[in-house]
C-alpha cells in the first residue's frame, strides 16, 4: 500500500502470455480473441447439452434423486469445476488470492445474473417449490458467513478450513433425507403452504417432466415432493430416456452427433462447431446411446474436465481482451471475469430452465455457490493440514464488509423475489434480477474504484 491505496495484481499475471503482442492486438489481433471467446461459449454449450446434462439425468435416475437435489449436488459440482481448479491454483500455484476473489466476486452474478438469464432466455414458465430454494439459500448463507468470518483476520487455520468441509457434509446429509424433511415441514406448516400447494397442483398438467408425452402414461408432477424423486420405481429408464432433452423417439437409440440439422441456421452453426463436436465425440462416451449407457460416470467426469479446460481458455481470452481495451482490473473482475468463470452454470441452468425444470435450475444456481465455498475449503485444508503445517494461509480480506453485505442482500433478495413473483421463473423475474444485478455491479465497481467508500485500488507496478 502507498498513501492508503491498495495494490492488486493484474489478472494477466495468472495466465500465460498471449500469442500476440499488445501492439498487434491493438492493430486488429483482438478480433481473433473475440472469435475464440465466442467459440468457447459454443463449446461449453455443446458439452453441457450433449454430455454433461444427459449423464446427470442417468445419475439422478440411478440414485433416485429429485430434480432439486440433483441440481444442488452433481450439477453444481460439475458446473463449478472451474472454480475448484481456480481455488487449487490460488492455493498451490500462484500463492495469491485469486481463488477467494474469483469465488466471492462471482457469487452475486451466480445468484442474480444467472437467475436473470433463466427468466429472460426461457420461453417456458417454470414453477418452483418452496423447500428446495429455502434449503439452498440457508445453506449458502451459513457457508458464506463461515468463509467471511474465517478470512476476517487475513489468516486461514486448518480447523477453520475443516469447518467448511463439515458444513458441506451437513448440507449433503440434509439432502440425503430431503424428502422426509420436506414432508415433515409441509405437515408442520401446512396452513402457510396450502395456497402454494394448490397452485402447484393446478399447474401440474402444464409442467410435466420434459420428454413425456400424454399418450405415454400418467404424468408426474414436476413439483411433487411426496415421491422418492423425479422417477417412479415402476417406470423403467427406457420409457423416460433423457428427459432433459425431450426426445420424440424414446424407445430408439439417440441419433448420431454427426447428423446434420435440417434448418439452415442450425446447419451453419453445426458446420462451424464440427471440430469441437468431433473432439468431444472422440474423448467422451455418449451415455445417451445404449452402448455407452453404463459409462455415465465417466461421461460426467470427463465432461466436467472439458468444462474446466474450456472455461480456463475463455477467461484467459476475456482477460487479454479486457486488458487490450483498457478496462480497469476491478471492473473486469466484477463483470467479464465473474461471468466468464460462471459460463457452465449459466449454460446448464438456462438449458434446464428452458425445459421447464425450474427446481433443478434454481438449485444449481444456489447450490453451485454452496459448492464454491467447499472449493475454498478443500485446498485450504490440504495445504494447512498436510503440506504447510507450520502456520496459517495468508489472505487479503480488504473490502470484506461490503462483500458480506452484498452476498447476504443478494441471497435474501432472490428468495423474496421468487416468493413475490408467485414461485415461478418467468421474464418478469428475469427482468427484476437483471436490474438488481446491474445495480449491485455498478455499486461494486464504484466501491472498487474508490469513488464510494474508502477502498482505492491500483494495479501493482502502475
Amino acid at each position: 500500500s502507498e498513501n492508503g491505496t491498495r495494490c492488486v495484481l493484474s489478472s494477466l499475471s495468472e495466465f500465460p502470455e498471449g500469442f500476440f503482442t499488445p501492439q498487434e492486438r491493438k492493430d486488429g489481433g483482438i478480433v481473433i480473441y473475440f472469435i475464440i471467446i465466442l467459440y468457447m461459449f459454443l463449446a461449453v454449450s455443446i458439452v453441457c447439452d450433449d454430455y454433461f446434462l444427459p449423464s446427470l439425468e442417468i445419475i439422478s435416475e440411478c440414485l433416485g434423486l429429485s430434480q432439486d437435489v440433483a441440481g444442488a449436488t452433481f450439477m453444481a459440482a460439475g458446473s463449478s469445476a472451474p472454480e475448484l481448479v481456480t481455488a487449487f491454483l490460488g492455493a498451490f500455484v500462484t500463492k495469491g488470492d485469486i481463488g477467494v476473489s474469483t469465488i466471492l466476486g462471482s457469487a452475486i452474478y451466480n445468484l442474480l445474473g444467472i437467475s436473470a438469464a433463466c427468466g429472460l432466455f426461457s420461453s417456458v414458465v417454470s414453477r418452483l417449490s418452496c423447500w428446495p430454494l429455502f434449503r439452498d439459500c440457508l445453506a449458502y448463507t451459513i457457508s458464506a458467513a463461515a468463509v467471511l468470518a474465517m478470512i476476517s483476520d487475513n489468516r486461514i487455520y486448518w480447523y477453520e478450513s475443516a469447518s467448511l468441509l463439515l458444513i458441506y457434509g451437513c448440507y449433503v446429509l440434509v439432502l440425503c433425507f430431503d424428502i422426509k424433511i420436506n414432508q415433515y415441514l409441509m405437515r408442520k406448516f401446512s396452513p402457510c403452504c396450502t395456497c402454494f400447494t394448490k397452485a402447484m397442483e393446478e399447474n401440474a398438467e402444464q409442467q410435466p417432466l420434459v420428454g413425456w408425452r400424454e399418450e405415454s402414461g400418467p404424468l408426474i408432477r414436476q413439483q411433487s415432493r411426496t415421491d422418492s424423486g423425479i422417477f417412479q420405481d415402476e417406470l423403467d429408464y427406457s420409457q423416460l430416456s433423457t428427459s432433459l432433452h425431450g426426445l420424440d423417439e424414446i424407445s430408439e437409440d439417440h441419433p448420431n452427433v454427426f447428423t446434420m440439422p435440417e434448418a439452415d441456421m442450425k446447419r451453419i452453426l453445426w458446420v462451424l462447431s464440427l471440430p469441437i463436436i468431433t473432439l468431444l465425440y472422440l474423448t467422451i462416451p455418449d451415455c445417451r446411446r445404449q452402448f455407452w449407457r453404463n459409462w455415465f460416470m465417466v461421461t460426467f467426469l470427463i465432461s466436467a474436465a472439458w468444462i474446466s479446460a474450456i472455461t480456463y481458455v475463455l477467461v484467459w481470452m476475456v482477460t487479454i481482451a479486457g486488458e487490450t481495451l483498457g478496462i480497469p482490473e476491478s471492473v473486469m473482475g466484477l463483470t467479464l471475469l465473474a461471468a466468464g468463470t460462471s459460463v457452465p452454470d449459466t449454460v446448464a441452468s438456462v438449458l434446464v430452465a428452458r425445459k421447464g425444470n425450474g427446481d433443478m435450475a434454481m438449485s444449481n444456481i444456489v447450490g453451485s455457490n454452496v459448492f464454491d465455498m467447499l472449493c475454498l475449503g478443500i485446498p485450504w485444508f490440504i495445504k494447512t493440514a498436510f503440506i504447510n503445517t507450520s502456520g496459517p494461509i495468508e489472505v487479503n480480506s480488504n473490502g470484506l464488509t461490503y462483500t458480506a453485505i452484498s452476498l447476504i442482500c443478494s441471497v435474501v433478495f432472490i428468495f423474496l423475489a421468487v416468493h413475490l413473483n408467485g414461485w415461478k421463473i418467468d421474464k418478469r423475474l428475469g427482468t427484476i434480477c437483471l436490474v438488481l444485478y446491474l445495480v449491485f455491479t455498478v455499486l461494486s465497481i464504484l466501491y472498487e474504484l474508490g469513488i464510494i467508500g474508502n477502498n482505492p485500488t491500483r494495479v501493482c507496478g502502475n
